[in-house]
């Protein structure tokens, strides 16, 4: 049984506000499942997914992302510079950008990728 456990922020709390650049994140994080056969992802994963995206929801700013050891948050350099991420497991991490705009970080998530491909 998958259990979402959902914090939501208002604007003027300063906490993050999370947008999803893809409906299937979207989905993944509201719904559990993305609703089509190309992001189909393992029940553990999706779990992890919402927990890591809950976590995201809950932080002032990004770099209190630097707390939580186990997600490795890295600005991406490369073909993928621009980006930020943090990490699900040792295989998939989610991928997104941020952006302070009048006090409030705006955390656009890009993908949930496997990085090892």
């Amino acid at each position: 049984m998958l259990v979402k456990i959902f914090i939501f922020a208002a604007k003027n709390t300063g906490f993050m506000e999370i947008k999803f650049q893809k409906e299937y994140l979207r989905k993944l994080f509201y719904d559990g499942e993305s609703g089509d056969k190309q992001h189909r992802y393992q029940p553990q994963i999706v779990k992890k997914y919402v927990r890591v995206v809950n976590i995201l929801d809950s932080v002032d700013k990004v770099t209190d992302l630097f707390r939580f050891s186990s997600l490795h948050y890295e600005k991406l350099q490369g073909d993928k510079k621009g980006l930020e991420s943090v990490r699900i497991n040792n295989q998939y991490r989610i991928e997104f950008q941020s952006d302070d705009s009048g006090g409030i970080t705006i955390c656009n998530i890009i993908e949930l990728s496997n990085h090892y491909k």
